[in-house]
């Protein structure tokens, strides 16, 4: 890699962590960058890693906005996100394909009452009623969410053991184990795949037809991009949710985002939704707020003249009529200078 890195390249592909390790030790130069992308923006300016991107962009020989230009895509964009990247971009535009921040009608969404000691049987009898509705005995491939490495590991065990083929990926897996795992998965030798966060985001899995929230998380915008792992490139998908007493906080915001979708929401999703308010603030890890699918800057605040372009069912924005561009499933947005 760093032999490549020496005779120059066109296209370099990073994780903060490794791209501030080659600047730090003079291997890598980005004088000559023209272009600056940030694919999952949400998440890479998040608490974890915003240092290592500001040293990146602002400490570095790194060329200034003027001189470069700087695109963030995600499908999630909280106000206090945009507020960090707004640091990283002049006089920006903010781009809507879709519902950003929601999910496609092309999704099913089911929230189902389980509570924390009948997940497994439930879980269960779903994957036998998926068995026997399945074409030609072909295998639909099946992602279930939870929330611990551990809780992944017990979960793959135990559905081995009662005759479903099973995989796992998460943090503690190393690199060549998780490829293992999507090969497998991907090819349907083992069809169900459980997995942490870390497959929330960024797979592009074809044929993907159930997602299974086995651990609600505890913020809405994991929720959306767990989920959008199905109804992929126009094609539908299910999404099961196992909602119980853990999982008050996210009740109003799940049961907004499923409304706002064209979803049934069950009558007693709607009840806990009508106890819990958003939690606001600054702490969007416990319920979010409204999912990240507006441009910040029109609510005046922070409105310096600069533009924002709607798409799909939007009504246009800082009078662009209609939207610009739409419908292409599970919104994005995407901000550039």
């Amino acid at each position: 890699m760093l032999r490549e890195l020496e005779t120059g390249v066109d296209v370099l592909v990073a994780t903060p962590g490794r791209l501030v390790d080659l600047l730090e030790r003079a291997r890598v130069s980005l004088q000559m960058i023209r272009y600056l992308a940030l694919d999952e923006a949400d998440r890479m300016l998040d608490l974890g890693f915003e240092p290592q991107i500001r040293k990146i962009v602002e400490q570095m020989d790194m060329p200034p906005p003027g001189r470069r230009q700087t695109m963030l895509f995600s499908a999630t964009f909280p106000k206090e996100i945009q507020r960090l990247a707004s640091d990283f971009l002049s006089n920006y535009i903010f781009l809507a394909v879709g519902r950003v921040g929601s999910s496609t009608d092309l999704i099913i969404q089911r929230v189902e009452y389980v509570h924390e000691t009948d997940k497994r049987s439930h879980l269960m009898d779903l994957l036998h009623a998926q068995r026997e509705t399945e074409i030609h005995g072909k295998q639909s491939l099946t992602l279930v969410f939870v929330e611990t490495k551990k809780g992944a590991d017990a979960l793959e065990y135990w559905l081995c053991g009662n005759g479903f083929p099973a995989t796992t990926i998460h943090g503690d897996r190393t690199q060549q184990e998780r490829e293992m795992a999507l090969r497998s998965f991907k090819s349907g030798k083992t069809p169900i795949l459980v997995a942490t966060d870390v497959a929330a985001r960024g797979l592009d899995i074809p044929h993907v037809a159930h997602v299974v929230n086995f651990d609600l998380p505890n913020d809405i915008d994991d929720y959306v991009h767990r989920i959008g792992r199905t109804g992929r490139a126009g094609k539908t998908g299910l999404a099961t949710a196992f909602f119980n007493e853990n999982n008050t906080s996210i009740a109003r915001s799940l049961a907004d985002l499923m409304q706002e979708a064209n979803q049934e929401v069950p009558a007693w999703l709607t009840r806990y939704a009508s106890r819990v308010s958003y939690s606001g603030g600054k702490n969007r890890r416990t319920g979010g707020g409204r999912f990240g699918g507006r441009d910040f800057r029109r609510e005046g605040s922070f409105n310096r003249g600069m533009d924002y372009y709607g798409g799909g069912n939007s009504s246009g924005g800082y009078g662009v009529p209609g939207g610009y561009g739409g419908g292409y499933g599970p919104g994005v947005a995407s901000a550039w200078d």
